[in-house]
């Protein structure tokens, strides 16, 4: 079997999937898509994913997108080494957290990053007139229904578009919800490590990268300070996450999310 992953450094989903394939130990070839850089709008990738997003993963001759559809997709073909747990009661926990990512946290996740720090370097990298394509050709149906309309005025408006401040609000309470499931256990769910973390993971972790631990260090959330801390000393979590995150754009995340800190620390009342 020949498992080919197109992803980008950046993307959420894209590293959900390689923490959840070096997790159950598959080797995979990769093909790097520049989503800064609009290459996910090439007509090449269209043909392969539509929605302009990654991953996308081609397993000999299949495409397989979406990335809980992905990793469920690899549990069944490759059931040794199950991320999801054996008990049906768990199994059914797990999937009420994914079932939220790709509903709530995800878009709220899209939302933040261009909000924080995207939005930046988009309009650096590619000019006014570079930005004004890149937004144009996002598709209608991509992240939500509605992700063309929003990421355009998130990118224009900043802290003051329509909604955005209610996304910052719902991903912090998603944190809540961790913290109160993981009150005296080490994982998510049944205490064991499972797709629930791998899951929760890269969006725990695209705030630390863009300098907002503050919502949860200082003893706001000990339980996810704790459980992140675990997360970080995996052995799979650096070569998942960290070493794919090209330097420049590890080093405008930290930047641009600093830059953002302070409004998002006034937004959600944590004093700085």
């Amino acid at each position: 079997m020949t498992f080919t992953l197109y992803h980008h450094g950046s993307s959420v989903c894209a590293a959900k999937v390689r923490f959840a394939m070096a997790e159950k130990g598959i080797d995979w070839n990769g093909e790097y898509i520049d989503i800064l850089a609009g290459e996910q709008f090439e007509p090449e990738y269209l043909k392969i994913n539509p929605k302009a997003v990654v991953p996308t993963l081609v397993h000999d001759d299949l495409i397989i997108t979406d990335s809980t559809v992905i990793v469920e997709y690899l549990d069944h073909i490759m059931p040794e080494n199950s991320v999801h747990p054996a008990d049906p009661w768990e199994r059914a926990q797990v999937r009420y957290w994914t079932k939220a990512v790709d509903e709530d946290l995800h878009p709220a996740c899209g939302a933040m990053t261009f909000l924080c720090s995207h939005r930046h370097t988009v309009l650096r990298k590619l000019g006014k007139e570079g930005a004004e394509k890149f937004l144009a050709s996002t598709p209608e149906f991509s992240v939500t229904s509605d992700w063309k309309s929003f990421k355009d005025s998130i990118v224009r408006y900043g802290f003051e578009a329509p909604g955005a401040v209610e996304k910052v609000r719902l991903y912090d309470n998603y944190l809540a919800k961790m913290d109160t499931a993981l009150d005296g256990n080490d994982w998510l769910v049944g205490n064991k490590f499972s797709i629930a973390d791998i899951a929760l993971t890269p969006y725990v972790n695209r705030l630390a990268m863009m300098s907002m631990r503050g919502m949860w260090e200082g003893g706001r959330l000990p339980n996810v300070d704790r459980w992140f801390k675990a997360v970080e000393r995996h052995p799979h979590f650096k070569t998942s996450f960290i070493d794919w995150v090209p330097e420049d754009l590890t080093n405008d995340l930290r930047d641009n999310g600093a830059m953002s800190w302070p409004e998002v620390a006034k937004i959600l009342k944590i004093e700085i």
